[in-house]
């Protein structure tokens, strides 16, 4: 007969195992071992904020990344459009990722603008929506490869990223998340480099990719968070974006916001558009868990956030 002992440990090795395969899934598994950081936070209704990071530009600055895995897609596939190839250069790419959430709307986006599908090779445009839909799915499968490859050798957090994160992780009152427009495939690959396993595992929501139907500036997939971290109060979540529509997202889900912008959206109107802070990175500016939640705690949502840290409201960013 096992003995309390040996049961004890077949437990613990048991839900070691779930809290590895649940590590991109909505809800943390705690599991009581020294290795787990945070042993109180069992229960998403015991959270009194919450810290929802992008991926895209917040965790990694990855948009060129993209682009450059788009391009060698359309090359690949052999894309032209009246005899020219299709590329997408830095500028174009900047619009769209301040403007179009994902992959795949972008690049219908991009089709629709120039009014014409590509031909593929030799081959003829496709006509029909199911060969035009078939052709994105494709492109899209081949660039997440390509993106996962790049990813293997240019992998670098954001400056301060992690440092915050974890101070994050550290407070058992805070529910911490990471929601992102990306593929949940290169979302996934994009977290695991980044983040490592052990921070991944003790994230209280993970929303990817296809886990929400509509993209950013949907607030869809913020609202989504809220409500799997025990209905939450929208007034007591921060938003960590970089770009305009990840902001507008933020926003129409009524949640606090701060920009870490890059420098393919430094320009962006973000205080107009409803910004309650906006820093160039979370080290640049010295960004401290304590300047965006001390403020939120003593004075509620009214508060001023990263006071004397973020960017002035009338500067201009060049």
């Amino acid at each position: 007969m096992m003995n309390m002992k040996n049961l004890t440990l077949s437990a613990l090795t048991v839900l070691s195992a779930v809290n590895t395969a649940l590590a991109f899934s909505s809800v943390r598994v705690v599991v009581p071992t020294a290795a787990t950081r945070t042993t109180t936070r069992l229960f998403s209704s015991s959270f009194d904020h919450a810290l929802l990071f992008d991926c895209d530009g917040v965790i990694l600055e990855t948009e060129e990344l993209h682009r450059l895995a788009y391009n060698a897609a359309f090359e690949e596939f052999d894309l032209t459009i009246d005899g020219t190839p299709v590329e997408w250069s830095l500028e174009y790419y900047d619009m769209l990722q301040n403007t179009i959430g994902g992959g795949k709307p972008k690049m219908r986006f991009f089709f629709t603008e120039k009014g014409t599908f590509p031909m593929v090779g030799s081959k003829p445009a496709p006509s029909t929506e199911e060969e035009q839909e078939a052709l994105i799915d494709a492109l899209q499968t081949f660039k997440t490869a390509q993106y996962k490859t790049l990813l293997e050798t240019q992998a670098t957090p954001r400056p301060g990223l992690l440092r915050l994160m974890d101070q994050a992780l550290a407070d058992p009152t805070l529910a911490v998340g990471v929601c992102s427009a990306s593929t949940k495939e290169a979302a996934q690959k994009t977290l695991e480099l980044t983040l490592g396993p052990d921070r991944v595992s003790q994230l209280n929501v993970c929303i990817l990719g296809d886990d929400v139907p509509t993209k950013k500036p949907d607030p869809l997939i913020y609202n989504v968070a809220r409500e799997r971290l025990g209905n939450l109060a929208p007034e007591k979540c921060v938003v960590i974006e970089d770009s305009l529509i990840g902001l507008k997202a933020a926003k129409g889900a009524n949640m606090q916001c701060v920009i870490t912008y890059t420098s393919s959206t430094a320009s962006v109107d973000f205080y107009g558009n409803g910004a309650q802070a906006k820093v160039p990175d979370l080290d640049a500016a010295n960004v401290q868990l304590e300047d965006i939640f001390g403020p939120l705690r003593e004075q509620g949502p009214t508060a001023e956030l990263l006071e004397g840290k973020k960017d002035p409201v009338d500067a201009t960013v060049v």
